[in-house]
């Protein structure tokens, strides 16, 4: 048998377009450092993967339907197939947009997938955001990772209401109209932007293609490079994880990216895909058609922007109508305040991360995540917080909730004037005793067991419920979480006899400190001697 290799054979195409492209980017070198990197398999990390799918799918239909609308606020007659319009004059972008709708195949399913996936992607992005804040999934090395997913949403919101704003139906038109608004109310700036935005007075002839151009090409744009810059921090930060057997800061525990967590990320994009579809398919949103064009002169009964407006409407539909005249300006006070306590709401939850790391003075990196109940007081300000968006929310449709509830606007109004400053007050309370209820029942349950719902009857007649021991990895999972001790201030005077000099700064500092850290802030941890004891008899069933 002849040994000898054939070395003139040349190889196969594609492994000769693969060597080509290797030796010029590198890519087998890269493919073989990064495509077996280990990813956590659990559930919550799911809602990202929704964020990022749905992202995907905007910008899918979004290109298609970019191919059959005009942003054009030039005036046509009406003179499609839906009978009830025709003969009307309207601009050319509620005529293209009713053209995708009647006359496009599957156009109007494209409109239907489009604006559903944007109100998935916002939802997505807001529970993902919940799920790394309660997590502590946000401190030290991702904090820079935080600001980026806080700039999506937020930029998510504001192409939002551009796209939905782009058919100028009358619906649209009144939420651009109360946005005019708003704008006028800055102080002395007001009008000029008004005018710089629209092009003259409102409406003006510009709007459409304006927001076109910002919908379709500049925030989208941002967006697309701050998803590519989130991943790229995901991707070298790792993945945080959540307390077991076996998890450290220094490592990962989970599923390596292929050929495992790519097969299930690729099914799950179909997934979402695929119920984005069906509730397209069979839940009408934004029909136009019933609306009708916008008119200056008119004003859309129930008009209500998309769910993530809800809380910027809802603090200027509560917000008396307040007014000063200062210096020969008039202060729309009722409209100025709400869009100051907007912006700096969402500016609080923006450094909120970097709130934290002061009071705390943990400068540590963290890879594990928390469970939100061993961080009530960060937990208790996050349903606050929801707490405060929901009852805006009700604010921003207290005419819905009047006419379908058969209730009083005014006492709505109140409801929430009220409850907007009552209700995060008692929400922080209550999360906060039930974090630390659950604290003592993890305590209670390594100390003494799982409660097995098994009756005994002891010999001297007294019935007690059997406890189970937990297993290690029980164990470990319930006491592996951090204790940490409260900050204290340093002694009023130095080794030398010298006073110190305590900056109000510093004294605020240790005392937000005792109120993430101090006695009625955590429960302490069951110590190896407690558990000795009980395990030895004493006291246990």
């Amino acid at each position: 048998m002849s040994t000898v290799t054939d070395t003139t054979k040349k190889a196969p195409a594609g492994e000769r377009v693969a060597d080509w492209a290797d030796g010029r980017l590198g890519i087998y070198t890269l493919a073989k450092a990064n495509m077996r990197k280990i990813f956590p398999d659990h559930w919550s990390f799911m809602l990202g993967e929704i964020c990022l799918y749905s992202f995907l799918i905007i910008i899918l239909t979004g290109v298609y339907l970019t191919m059959f609308f005009h942003p054009s606020m030039n005036e046509v007659e009406y003179v499609g197939p839906y009978v009830p319009l025709q003969g009307q004059l309207m601009s050319e972008a509620f005529n293209s947009t009713m053209h995708i709708s009647f006359e496009v195949r599957g156009g109007l399913l494209i409109r239907q997938i489009h604006h559903w996936a944007a109100l998935i992607f916002l939802a997505g992005m807001f529970v993902h955001m919940m799920r790394v804040f309660f997590t502590g999934a946000f401190r030290k090395p991702r904090e820079i990772n935080w600001l980026f997913g806080f700039l999506l949403f937020f930029l998510g919101m504001f192409t939002g209401f551009t796209g939905y704003s782009l058919p100028d139906d009358l619906l649209s038109g009144t939420g651009v109209r109360f946005m005019q608004g708003a704008i006028l109310s800055v102080p002395i700036v007001g009008t000029y932007l008004s005018m710089f935005l629209f092009g003259g007075e409102f409406p003006g002839g510009d709007f459409v293609a304006r927001f076109y151009s910002a919908h379709v090409l500049l925030l989208p744009g941002i967006m697309l490079g701050l998803v590519v810059a989130h991943l790229i921090l995901v991707f070298v930060h790792k993945h945080t994880h959540f307390e077991g057997p076996g998890r450290t800061n220094k490592n990962v525990v989970g599923m390596p990216l292929l050929p495992v967590y790519m097969a299930k990320a690729g099914g799950f994009f179909f997934l979402v895909f695929g119920v984005i579809a069906v509730i397209s398919a069979i839940a009408s949103i934004n029909p136009i058609w019933a609306i009708g064009p916008y008119r200056p002169d008119q004003v859309s009964t129930g008009a209500q922007p998309d769910w993530y407006m809800g809380f910027a409407e809802g603090l200027i539909r509560v917000m008396p109508g307040w007014e000063i005249n200062l210096w020969g300006h008039t202060l729309v006070l009722g409209v100025m305040i709400p869009l100051a306590i907007f912006p700096a709401v969402l500016a609080a939850i923006a450094v909120y991360p970097f709130i934290e790391s002061w009071i705390t003075g943990d400068k540590r990196e963290h890879h594990i995540a928390q469970r939100p109940r061993n961080a009530p007081t960060r937990t208790a300000f996050g349903v606050a917080w929801i707490t405060a968006y929901m009852v805006m929310l009700v604010g921003g449709g207290n005419d819905l909730w009047a006419t379908h509830f058969h209730l009083s606007i005014n006492s709505i109004t109140w409801f929430v004037r009220i409850f907007f400053f009552l209700g995060p007050v008692i929400a922080f309370i209550v999360t906060k005793r039930i974090c630390l209820g659950l604290q003592r029942r993890d305590k209670d349950k390594v100390l003494h067991g799982r409660e097995s719902g098994i009756i005994k009857r002891l010999p001297h007649g007294e019935f007690v419920e059997v406890h189970e021991p937990l297993s290690q990895g029980q164990l470990h999972r319930l006491t592996a979480h951090e204790q940490y001790e409260p900050a204290e201030l340093p002694p009023a005077v130095d080794e030398n006899g010298v006073e110190r000099k305590i900056g109000a700064m510093e004294k605020l500092r240790v005392k937000l400190n005792k109120g993430y850290y101090g006695a009625d802030n955590q429960i302490a941890k069951p110590t190896s001697e407690e558990y000795k004891e009980i395990q030895s008899g004493h006291g246990h069933h």
